[in-house]
């Protein structure tokens, strides 16, 4: 077959971007196909440690110094009485220079960055470009259909392989019926943007703060330049809706009663207006590939936000699945099966958060009893909550058990095997 392109992806965002650029970078011939016109609107916007390793291995490092992104230091606990904890600083883990200093984005301008840089490396991109269905040889994906939005011009193109990037919007996995729910993790967020709102001076301006409610609900507090913060209250929709109430603005302003921090916090500041509701938070994807197909990012997985993951496992899935493809393009290996250690690796680091938001949700659980009796879980506990989550965390697990079950692991992202459906 003749192919236009080495990979195609679908979707331009922080994991199609990453792994565009890697494999720009290696000279392959790549195509990213976005339907949207960027700059666009995304939540998500706070960036956790371990994000360092995925930016630096694209380029990304330096433009992220150089931009005028709040610096991010650490990270505070806050009860709905307003009693707050010592912020946990990434610096007394981890160095400085590198891992202990993250940043507070907007995506909209975060996204064009990383799309950009993958332009820099070589990429072609194609935005306002909707992707119809997959291409098909047999069971073998082999490129996609596609229409140009501005022209209503409707087109193929071909490659070895796709990568399915298309965020919450799960091409393949809602087509292909390969979404898994999450047994226990289906939360509503309700959110919106306020200006001139206090925050802390200093170092701890750019402080993520995750404030508590009833009902195991929070808010998160996450401070962005231009006097911005973005604030979002997630909890079940069974809570956030009692009393028959739907409507997200009074469903917020009633929840900002809840706790006495973010009431004072968003007592001086102006709120932009606009609110914002999502439900079922956490799915999964029963494969991460298929013959000539690749999924990443939230195509693949979407998690809780409680631990702020979400742009740490999109960069991962980048990064990771960015290299499979590489190496798969040189050794002329792109079945399902050549991508089953990458699948691995990112359900084991979803496993692995996901079982901290469990024991965050159980209303028997506390971090600080779990270090008050074992003392070397604090390390640990910080290792996993700034995305150091391929590593093994038997022992915690073991240790949170005593206070609170634990989830089994799901199956899903497995590669499907040839010739199945």
């Amino acid at each position: 077959m003749n192919y236009d392109y080495d990979a195609i992806l679908i979707g331009g965002g922080p994991s199609g971007a990453t792994a565009a650029a890697i494999l720009a970078e290696y000279g392959h011939r790549v195509l990213v196909l976005e339907r949207d016109k960027f700059p666009r609107y995304r939540v998500g916007e706070s960036l956790i440690p371990f994000t360092f390793g995925p930016l630096e291995r694209i380029g990304m490092i330096p433009k992220m110094k150089a931009s005028h992104f709040v610096k991010k230091y650490s990270v505070s606990f806050v009860q709905p009485d307003g009693k707050r904890s010592q912020p946990f600083y990434f610096f007394n883990r981890y160095d400085r220079e590198t891992i202990a200093q993250t940043w507070q984005v907007v995506r909209s301008e975060f996204d064009v960055m990383m799309l950009d840089n993958a332009r820099e490396k070589g990429a072609e991109v194609r935005e306002e470009t909707t992707v119809n269905r997959l291409l098909m040889d047999g069971d073998r994906v082999t490129g996609v259909e596609v229409t140009d939005r501005a022209t209503g011009r409707t087109y193929e193109v071909r490659a070895p392989i796709t990568l399915d990037c298309s965020g919450k919007e799960a091409f393949t996995a809602n087509r292909r019926g390969w979404r898994i729910p999450d047994p226990e993790l289906n939360k509503i967020a309700v959110w919106t943007y306020y200006k001139g709102s206090k925050r802390a001076p200093g170092i701890d301006e750019g402080q993520t703060t995750v404030a508590m409610i009833p009902e195991k609900g929070w808010f998160w507090h996450i401070p962005q330049h231009g006097d911005m913060v973005s604030v979002g209250v997630v909890a079940e929709g069974k809570y956030l809706t009692r009393g028959g109430v739907k409507e997200p603005r009074e469903i917020f302003h009633r929840e900002v009663q809840e706790n006495l921090w973010i009431k004072d916090h968003l007592s001086v500041g102006k709120c932009t207006g606009e609110y914002f509701i999502t439900s079922e938070y956490t799915r999964y994807s029963r494969h991460c590939a298929a013959p000539g197909l690749l999924l990443l990012g939230d195509a693949l997985a979407f998690l809780d936000p409680v631990f702020s993951s979400g742009v740490l496992l999109a960069l991962k899935c980048g990064h990771l699945g960015g290299e499979a493809v590489h190496e798969g393009l040189v050794s002329g290996d792109l079945s399902p099966a050549h991508f089953a250690p990458y699948g691995e690796a990112i359900r084991e680091g979803i496993e692995n958060m996901r079982k901290l938001i469990y024991a965050f949700y159980d209303p028997n659980f506390s971090f600080r009893e779990v270090v008050q009796r074992h003392p070397a879980a604090a390390d640990q506990i910080t290792d996993c909550l700034s995305g150091d989550v391929s590593k093994d965390y038997s022992q915690l697990w073991d240790w949170i058990r005593e206070f609170v079950p634990l989830p089994d692991s799901l199956r899903y992202g497995e590669p499907l095997a040839e010739h199945s459906s």
